[in-house]
């Protein structure tokens, strides 16, 4: 009983605390406003009384530099946290302005934790490693890998077993979509990361090549005839004409630019933001049958049949770079992304692989034969390891041994055998430890421990994006895209000076070495007549050079006020009267050039003033078809993003 009595006390007392003391009704109470019904009642709140801490002198020294992640720190963010204020409180509503003020809290927190997961970014690689000096990595098989590893990487191994092969096939640049192009037409696009297709063709005749255009939702396939495009549900979108019996494909992301290489040896550029082809150039090496991009300056690679390999741009009609690499046919290429592309990798029919230094091309870094007989692919991937298909096997290099000039073949990193030959394709996939092979059989995936990057920037690719993300996404890259006439060898070249151009030698001919002048101008510049010179070859020479007029002069490059003191002659002196300083008046000596084309008879054939007016002559219609040629480019040549750096022409 005295339980209970005590609980009814104790909720009497809350009671009393949350509502006040009871009201008597017969007394008129005055009515509460609304505002100040959420503060009635309430009492104020009781700070606790500061205690004085002992302050670390040490602690006090090092905190002054250094700062703990808030989401580490036991206290917790010490700072203020920045409040949105909202003006004309007054008439906005209170759920809106409740909605803002947790979205700046929002943004701040979202904020706080991309500053702490750079600091805490632990991913690593994970790489196999020897234990003991007996032990090697490549005797590791596939099934020890399996066995070893997580639930979700083993995912990674897979076998894809189809019968209309060989098979080549395609990431996407985040790595979570495949698309596969068999030789007899078969053609599909999925998720391998959940397994969900996307489309499935049977186009019925020869696919030599397919490539994803921005991202999943559009791909190009190389056919028979023509080139062909598909949307995500396998619709035919256009059939470019253009491109004829196409081998190879590549896709710039960043231009939007569909490359294509064929039999014929044309290599075209078509942008597939305006569908139109922005550069065609013939490299009359005949067919192609490799080509590769490099991700830092999108400079296309092609390897030709007779074993050279030419480096070319949209805004050069011959290659950039030309390069004999084997003794064969060039099979394969593939650049390393994870040096910027300084590194190239090609295999040949000569059975060699070998590694070039793409800064300096002076041989190259390193020379290996192939293991197995038959075409080899390379494929480089995105931490550096080389991946080279050949025969029945795939063999797996790593850094620096490839990098490194020594002969022999370097240590091997990860072998695997596969029987289905021949073996067509290999691709790595970005931002995962998985290498795709295509062969005769269909596709084969294993793991390669540390091939792939661990970490990915959302902003540029995201694997996890939803179908809202993309969007934006491809909005932002079409607004950012950048023109072909910007791929250089050399992309940092863009926002620097022109350098000045070269100037003619007859337009500055007072610069000009003396040897690589002719005789009557050294003689004009040491102000002597030409001793073998006759009056009347001098004056037939007069009259071919323009009749005695100064304007020839002014052509050939050389006017009167060139002409130095040793030129002129004192004629007379003026002294002047009342004490003024006497006046030397100086009379101009004849040139040089003048006492050598005068001459008194006309009728006189003279050989040296034949070759004399003829060079004249020549070097006039030069100069003016130049400058015809020079204002017809002004008018006729299209606007480009480097005019900026470019000098006026002179008119």
């Amino acid at each position: 009983m005295d339980a209970l009595i005590e609980a009814g006390n104790k909720a009497d007392r809350k009671r009393r605390r949350s509502y006040g003391p009871p009201k008597d009704p017969s007394v008129p109470q005055p009515r509460d406003s609304p505002l100040d019904s959420k503060d009635k009642g309430k009492e104020p709140a009781k700070r606790p009384a500061k205690t004085a801490e002992k302050v670390d002198a040490v602690v006090a020294s090092i905190s002054r530099n250094t700062t703990v992640p808030r989401n580490l720190s036991k206290l917790g963010s010490k700072t203020p946290r920045t409040e949105l204020k909202v003006e004309n409180n007054k008439f906005t509503p209170w759920a809106f302005q409740h909605k803002l003020h947790h979205q700046a809290r929002w943004r701040e927190e979202a904020q706080e934790a991309l500053e702490d997961a750079e600091i805490l970014k632990t991913e690593e690689r994970g790489v196999m490693a020897a234990e003991g000096p007996m032990e090697r990595t490549f005797k590791m098989t596939q099934d020890e890998i399996v066995n070893s590893i997580g639930e979700e990487q083993r995912r990674y191994r897979k076998e894809w077993k189809l019968d209309e092969g060989p098979y080549r096939s395609r990431y996407t640049r985040n790595g979570r979509h495949i698309a596969i192009a068999g030789k007899r037409g078969h053609v599909a696009s999925f998720d391998w990361l959940i397994g969900k297709m996307h489309c499935e063709l049977e186009l019925r005749e020869t696919c030599r090549d397919i490539t994803y255009l921005n991202d999943h939702s559009h791909f190009a396939v190389a056919q028979k005839q023509h080139v062909y495009i598909y949307d995500q549900q396998g619709i035919e979108l256009h059939r470019l004409r253009e491109h004829i019996d196409i081998t190879r494909l590549e896709y710039l992301p960043y231009h939007w630019l569909l490359v294509s290489i064929g039999n014929p040896g044309v290599l075209r550029y078509h942008d597939t933001s305006i569908g139109h082809v922005v550069a065609t150039h013939k490299t009359k090496l005949g067919a192609c049958q490799s080509m590769a991009q490099n991700p830092h300056n999108a400079v296309i690679y092609l390897g030709h049949q007779n074993g050279t390999v030419t480096l070319w741009t949209p805004n050069l009609d011959e290659p950039a770079v030309k390069l004999l690499a084997h003794l064969g046919g060039v099979t394969s290429l593939s650049v390393d992304p994870s040096t910027s592309g300084r590194y190239l990798a090609t295999s040949g029919m000569d059975g060699k692989v070998k590694v070039w230094d793409c800064r300096n091309w002076k041989g190259c870094v390193r020379e290996w034969e192939q293991r197995g007989t038959g075409h080899a692919e390379v494929e480089w991937s995105q931490k550096g390891f080389l991946g080279v298909a050949s025969g029945g096997t795939v063999n797996v290099y790593t850094p620096p041994s490839i990098l490194t000039e020594h002969r022999g073949s370097p240590p091997l990193y990860l072998t695997h055998p596969i029987p289905h030959r021949p073996l067509t394709s290999a691709r790595f996939c970005p931002y995962t430890d998985m290498l795709t092979v295509g062969h005769a059989n269909g596709l084969s995936s294993i793991i390669v421990p540390g091939a792939g990057e661990p970490t990915f920037d959302s902003s540029e690719v995201d694997p996890f994006e939803s179908k809202k993300m993309r969007r934006e996404r491809e909005v932002h890259n079409l607004l950012d895209k950048i023109q072909p006439d910007l791929i250089t060898l050399d992309p940092d070249f863009v926002g620097t000076v022109a350098e000045p151009e070269a100037q003619d030698e007859f337009a500055d001919h007072l610069h000009v070495p003396s040897h690589r002048l002719p005789r009557w101008e050294k003689l004009k510049r040491a102000g002597m007549p030409d001793p073998g010179m006759t009056p009347a070859s001098a004056s037939e020479a007069k009259k071919a050079s323009g009749k005695g007029h100064d304007d020839d002069d002014m052509e050939l490059g050389y006017s009167a006020s060139d002409t130095s003191e040793s030129e002129y002659e004192v004629d007379e002196v003026d002294h002047g009267e009342g004490g003024e300083e006497p006046v030397v008046r100086k009379k101009k000596k004849k040139s040089a050039l003048k006492a050598y084309l005068k001459k008194a008879g006309g009728n006189v054939v003279d050989p040296t003033v034949a070759r004399i007016k003829a060079k004249m002559e020549m070097r006039r219609k030069e100069i003016q078809l130049a400058r015809i040629k020079e204002r017809q480019a002004m008018v006729q040549r299209k606007p480009s993003a480097l005019d900026r750096f470019r000098r006026p022409p002179r008119l």
